[in-house]
C-alpha cells in the first residue's frame, strides 16, 4: 500500500492547499550559461522571446535546445505548480505541482517558434501523461507554457497537427501536453544548469515516438 500511495502522490496534481509551502526567496542558481557564457537571467536582448517547454527530465531537453541556431540562452527550472521557489527534492515528491521545464530564449528572426515546437513534439513522447518512459511523476509531464497569445495559438496549432500525424501513423495515443499561459518560472539549482555539458555521459531520458511533426 505504501508504494501505491507514493505512486499516486507523484502522479496526481496536488491542490494549492495541499502543496508544499516553499519559501519567499529564490534558491541560488548559476549566473551564466556553462556553454555559451551568456547570463541565465533577465533582462534578455530586446530582439528575443522566451517560452517554457517541459519534455520530461530537463537535462536532455536543455541540451537539445542550446544546440539550436537562433536560441540565445537556455536555463532549466520548475513551473506549472503552486510551491514558490521549490527545491529539486521538493518537486520530486509530486507535492509542488511543478514540472521540469527548459526556458528557451530565442531570436524569432533566426528560428521560428514553430520549429522549436516541431523539435518539442518529435523529441519526446507527448502521449504519456504524468511520465516520460521510466521517469514517473507530475514533474515529468509534457507542457508548453507561453508568454503571448500568438505563442499560445501556435502551440495549440502544432499540437493538433502532431495529433493528426499520430493518428495517420496508427499510433493510437492522445497528446496529453499541457498548454497554458506561463506562470512563475523558478530556476533550478546550479548543478542542474547545462548538466549534460558538465557531465557528457550523464542520463538523458529523451525518447520520441519516431513520428514526424509537420509544421506550416
Amino acid at each position: 500500500m505504501f508504494l501505491i500511495d507514493m505512486f499516486n502522490k507523484k502522479t496526481t496534481m496536488p491542490t494549492p492547499e495541499g502543496a508544499l509551502p516553499g519559501r519567499p526567496d529564490p534558491i541560488p542558481t548559476a549566473e551564466t550559461h556553462f556553454v555559451n557564457g551568456r547570463p541565465l537571467g533577465e533582462p534578455y536582448p530586446d530582439n528575443t522571446r522566451s517560452i517554457l517547454l517541459g519534455l520530461g527530465c530537463f537535462w536532455g531537453a536543455e541540451r537539445l535546445y542550446w544546440q539550436v541556431p537562433g536560441v540565445w540562452v537556455t536555463a532549466v527550472g520548475y513551473s506549472g505548480g503552486y510551491t514558490p521557489n521549490p527545491t529539486y527534492q521538493e518537486t520530486t515528491t509530486g507535492l509542488t505541482g511543478h514540472t521540469e521545464v527548459v526556458r528557451v530564449v530565442y531570436d524569432p528572426q533566426v528560428v521560428s517558434l514553430e520549429e522549436l515546437l516541431r523539435i518539442f513534439f518529435e523529441q519526446h513522447d507527448p502521449t504519456q501523461g504524468m511520465r516520460q518512459g521510466n521517469d514517473i511523476g507530475t514533474t515529468y509531464r509534457s507542457a508548453i507554457y507561453t508568454n503571448s497569445d500568438d505563442q499560445l495559438e501556435a502551440a495549440v496549432k502544432v499540437r493538433d497537427q502532431y495529433q493528426a500525424a499520430l493518428e495517420a501513423a496508427g499510433h493510437g495515443g492522445k497528446v496529453t501536453t499541457e498548454i497554458a499561459p506561463a506562470g512563475p518560472f523558478y530556476f533550478a539549482e546550479p548543478y542542474h544548469q547545462q548538466y549534460l555539458a558538465k557531465n557528457p555521459g550523464g542520463y538523458c531520458g529523451l525518447r520520441g515516438t519516431g513520428i514526424s511533426c509537420a509544421i506550416g
